[in-house]
This record gives structure tokens, sequence and C-alpha cells, in this order.
């Protein structure tokens, strides 16, 4: 894996993060540890992170207005849920410089597309991305500089968006370390759907059924929990508001993937039920050869932990 650099010229002069939790925070990091702008202002309507965020030295400027804070911005990187982008692209686009290029880290695109796209002005470029990337961590502490080393980051423009715009976004993430690639937004949140949501979704409903049992069989279940049901927890305890969002915006491709899941989930029930061990083991080798590609693809590796500021 090449290991990104911090030499060479900035690809942006000022860039605006609002929001600055895990993905907003490991923006600001890792686009100063490794050069890629000249100046980071940040932007969070929570005083607290926004506190948070100015004691662990994030940003050259801080404020509470995303109005104010992308004034000068040469770049703007939309970091909050996706319930606020809307809002804050209505709030901000009167204030965008002309030639200013706005992208955002949201997990469903074809809903970035349609919340914020229409207040976005003819004089700016919108480029909408995801980084397959970051922790169940969340807050400013959370992030970390290389938490897009080694990672995809995708980025999904139509036939209208300028392509200077999006080749300068894919510098600015590429200098970081990300693997940039482009894919059409619903492909992308069919894919995302399943690689992400789908298991988030299976996540809390496991959890949640443990939670469900009472007495000192729960206890049981939380103090023998093994890898499986340990890793579950792990997904479980994301940003309740994030996902929310994520689910209501992407239910259409969650619902398609989820009622195909559900009818695997009847075979293996019969195959069970009915003790088909050939089914069973026919399933289990075939998966296990996913994990031998997800291996392969170098994208196995454990997210690198938040909080180190590095």
């Amino acid at each position: 894996m090449t290991t990104p650099a911090a030499s060479g010229e900035p690809v942006f002069g000022t860039l605006a993060v609002i929001g600055i939790g895990n993905l907003g925070s490991s923006v600001a990091r890792a686009v100063r540890k490794y050069g890629a702008v000249e100046r980071v202002v940040a932007a969070d309507l929570s005083s607290e992170s926004l506190k948070r965020a100015e004691q662990l030295k994030l940003a050259d400027a801080y404020f509470e207005a995303p109005s104010k804070a992308v004034a000068e911005a040469d770049i703007v990187v939309l970091c909050t849920p996706l319930g606020a982008f809307g809002a804050i692209a209505k709030a901000m686009a009167p204030h965008l410089k002309p030639g200013a290029i706005v992208t955002d880290v949201g997990s469903v695109k074809g809903a970035v597309v349609a919340a914020a796209g229409p207040h976005m002005p003819p004089s700016v470029a919108f480029v909408p991305g995801h980084p397959i990337a970051g922790t169940e961590k969340s807050g400013p502490d959370a992030g970390s500089s290389d938490l897009f080393v080694g990672r995809y980051w995708i980025l999904t423009p139509d036939e209208t968006t300028d392509r200077d715009a999006v080749a300068k976004v894919a510098d600015l993430w590429t200098r970081c370390g990300a693997i940039v690639e482009e894919m059409k937004a619903d492909y992308h949140d069919k894919v995302l759907a399943v690689t992400s949501h789908l298991p988030h979704l299976i996540a809390y409903t496991i959890v949640g059924t443990a939670f469900d049992l009472e007495g000192q069989e729960q206890q049981d279940v939380i103090r023998f929990s093994a890898g499986g049901f340990r890793d579950f927890t792990r997904i479980a305890g994301s940003s309740p508001i994030m996902w929310r969002d994520i689910f209501l915006n992407n239910r259409e491709a969650v619902l398609e993937m989820l009622q195909r899941f559900s009818e695997d989930l009847s075979y293996l029930q019969r195959a069970i039920r009915w003790g088909e061990g050939d089914k069973l083991q026919d399933l289990f080798t075939r998966t296990r050869e996913v994990r031998r590609s997800v291996i392969e693809a170098k994208q196995d590796k454990p997210f690198p932990e938040g909080g180190n500021g590095k």
C-alpha cells in the first residue's frame, strides 16, 4: 500500500468542514497532516463539539453558523447527519464564493443530491462523495488523520458536474491516502445497502434481541459474549441519529436487500430444521470465499483508533 505524502503544493487554499464529529474531525486531521490544504475552518451547531475541536486544535477558525464558515472556503465538506443536509445547504448557499466546490461524506448519495443539489448556486460545483471508512465512535475525539489511508472514497458526479472540480476533489482525498473511484449515485446506494446498511440493521436487531431478554439470561449473554456478538455490539454502538437518517434516506435499496436477506434466512431455517447439512456446508463454503476476497482486496484491516490527533 502506498503511503500518502505530505509533500507538494496544497490542493486547496481554505477548506471548511461542516460537522466536526468522527468523519469531520478525521477530514480536518488528514488534510492538515498531508498538506492537502493551507487552512482549515470548522463549523458545528454544537457549541460543546466546537469547543472540544478548538481544544484539540483541529482547525484554524471555528464557527457555529455554517454560513460564516464557508464565506472564504475554496472547498466545503459536509459531514453532518443526512437529515441536516438540506437545511445547511440552503443556509450556506448565498455565502459560498464563486468557484467554490461543495462535497460531502454522506452514506446515501441519492438523498444528498436531492437535498443539497437544488440549493447550489450556478457558480459553485457540487461533487457528492462518500468515504468507505469510519468507526462506531462519535465526536471530535473520535477522528484519525489516517482513517482514509487505503480506503475507498467514492465520488458520484453526474453528467452536469464540472470535471475539473471532480479531479480536484479526487486529488484532495488521494493526498489523504484514499483510493478514489466514481460510480452512479443510485448504484452506490444499492451497493452500500448490502455492504454497510443491511449489516448495521442486522446488528441493531440482534443486539436489541439480547437486550429484550430478561434477568440472568440477559446478563449471561453480555458476560459470555463470543467474538461474533461483540462485533455486533461494536457496530450497534454507532450514532443513532446518523443511522436513523441513513435508513430513512435509502429505504428502497435497504428494503430490497432486506427482502433478499429474509428469503436467504428462510432457506437456512429450513435447512437447519430438516437437518440438511449439505446445504449449510455449501453456503458456508461459498461465503468463506467472500472473506478471502476481502482480505485480497486489503479491506480487512481495522480502522485506526480515533482521538490520536496525528
